[in-house]
């Protein structure tokens, strides 16, 4: 009997074991566009990181749950650089895709020569330079490889002879490719006019994966636009080539039809790319966002999972339920990654800066090292340059992501300002004139902590509040607190002695619907002499995150 007892018990605890939880989002925070391809037992998935850079990060993950930077596929100025553009131009939407021992991604430089193809042979790194694809002309361009060793390369496109019939009508279309050469090879082919059905007069359908499963070509895009009324939408055929049939119960994900006042709503969901799982199931990887209210969020567009069922040869995402949940489970089991910042969830951390920085920071538009060091005794240092965040080249700025709806960042800083002009301090920051900066200055010879507010549209910064302080020299805890749509900032001269400087301060206006544009809130270390050259200098010792 004992041994009947102990027989059960171990299969139980075999089987809790063998099950794995996700929890959603699986990439928290500005993590948009998702493009996931399986290697064996490996996955690799990369997003959209628009002018930051480095551009592309790429992830490794066994079990779709957890998920770690391993590199990024633009990571040096010589493959390309976003100067001179807006923080939400830059790269949209890269898709990745493995064959044959090679790597490629494939993704738009929105102002800058276009749609691009880059290899490697190890997803790590180092990755090619761009060979710009001629002839591919739109955005969201990705790869298939077929099992007779014929490639295309799927993207949306303009309409047919350019002439719109409604705003926001567009094609995808498609040629074969030539994977030895890295271009594209006979006739343009035009897949799908408009959406699954143009006398509705769909829009925006881009983001195209073309797949095989089984007898049947599929083409799985975006419909709607990538706000609430976001979709996913599937076509097939027995070719390539087409002609691709819609399903008759597209959408096959979306979210906009439902009541916009649910509690803890996850909305604006599509941009899909369906993979196999470790158990064999099919499993849909794609981008959403949490409001606080409405459609306000500033957490930016995050990448989701949800399982997939198949019906009489169709994939349906989400299947029995319509509300995208926070939590699935799976029977397979969780394979944690070793050294990974996490993911999702609650969590927290701090980043140091006495080695090197961590591949998730993000510099605005190149990375230059001749402007900061890192040291074990003063961690980052940088030098004030004249650059700002309202321009568009590069400032002393390295930012990490927002990833929760309430969170928290903090640093200490060791600066000294020798005019009015310098600052230095930590910034919520989500695009050239939607942020919030709390820094170190002096003011009429005077050593001041300040909020100041970004000029917003058509305005001017505006210095919100300002506290003197007791010593121009003494180290100054900084921390910012998010709480949905409002934000608290906070000083402290001693350690631990948090002082409010402004509380209750408009989250709404660094939200994506007031600032505008395709990312989410960063939390940055940032230093200038605002148009001034300048010899000071300004260190972190380190930055800490806390997300619940």
């Amino acid at each position: 009997m004992r041994k009947l007892l102990f027989f059960v018990f171990a299969m139980l605890s075999l089987n809790a074991s063998a099950q794995i939880t996700f929890t959603n989002p699986v990439l928290s925070g500005f993590y948009p566009d998702p493009s996931v391809t399986r290697v064996g037992t490996d996955y690799y998935l990369v997003n959209s990181t628009f002018s930051y850079f480095p551009g592309i990060p790429v992830f490794h993950s066994k079990d779709l749950k957890n998920w770690k930077q391993i590199g990024n596929v633009i990571d040096r100025p010589s493959q390309m650089t976003f100067i001179g553009d807006g923080t939400s131009r830059g790269l949209f939407a890269p898709s990745i895709y493995f064959n044959k021992g090679t790597y490629y991604v494939t993704c738009t430089n929105i102002d800058n020569k276009g749609n691009f193809v880059v290899t490697a042979k190890n997803p790590a790194g180092p990755w090619s330079d761009p060979v710009y694809l001629k002839g591919v002309n739109g955005i969201d361009p990705s790869l298939f490889f077929d099992t007779d060793n014929k490639a295309y390369i799927i993207y949306n496109s303009d309409a047919p002879d350019r002439k719109p019939l409604y705003d926001g009508h567009r094609t995808i279309r498609m040629y074969e490719f030539d994977a030895e050469n890295l271009k594209v090879k006979g006739d343009e082919m035009l897949m799908v006019n408009g959406g699954v059905d143009i006398s509705t007069k769909p829009v925006w359908i881009e983001g195209p994966h073309l797949f095989k499963r089984g007898e049947w070509y599929y083409i799985c895009a975006a419909e709607g636009g990538t706000s609430v009324n976001h979709s996913q939408v599937i076509l097939r055929s027995k070719s390539p080539t087409g002609p691709f049939i819609p399903y008759d119960k597209n959408p096959i994900l979306t979210q906009r039809h439902l009541d916009p006042n649910r509690p803890n709503p996850i909305t604006s969901a599509g941009h899909a790319e369906l993979v196999d799982g470790p158990d064999g199931k099919t499993y849909a990887i794609f981008l959403a966002v949490r409001p606080y209210e409405g459609d306000y969020y500033n957490t930016g567009r995050e990448t989701f999972i949800a399982p997939v069922t198949w019906t009489d040869g169709w994939p349906i995402i989400n299947p029995g339920i319509e509300e995208i949940q926070y939590k699935y489970t799976a029977d397979f089991k969780e394979v944690k990654q070793a050294g990974a910042l996490p993911q999702s969830g609650a969590f927290k951390y701090r980043l140091s800066f006495d080695k090197k920085l961590d591949p998730a920071l993000l510099f605005l538009r190149t990375h230059d090292p001749s402007w900061y060091t890192l040291t074990k005794k003063q961690g980052l240092t940088m030098k004030l340059l004249p650059e700002t965040v309202m321009g568009s080249a590069q400032p002393a700025f390295i930012g990490k992501r927002q990833q929760h709806l309430y969170s928290s960042a903090s640093t200490v800083l060791d600066f000294k300002a020798a005019n009015e002009k310098e600052q230095a301090g930590l910034l919520a920051f989500q695009s050239e004139k939607h942020f919030y900066y709390l820094c170190k200055s002096i003011v009429d010879g005077k050593p001041m902590v300040q909020l100041v507010r970004g000029p917003g549209r058509g305005g001017k910064q505006e210095v919100l509040a300002e506290q003197e302080l007791a010593n121009a020299t003494s180290p100054l805890y900084l921390r910012i607190d998010a709480k949905g749509g409002i934000y608290n900032f906070l000083f402290a001269e001693k350690a631990g002695d948090w002082k409010v400087l402004k509380d209750n301060v408009d989250g709404k206006f660094i939200s994506t619907k007031q600032a505008g544009g395709f990312i989410g809130v960063l939390f940055a270390l940032y230093a200038s002499s605002n148009g001034e050259t300048s010899n000071s200098k300004a260190s972190f010792k380190w930055l800490d995150y806390e997300g619940n």
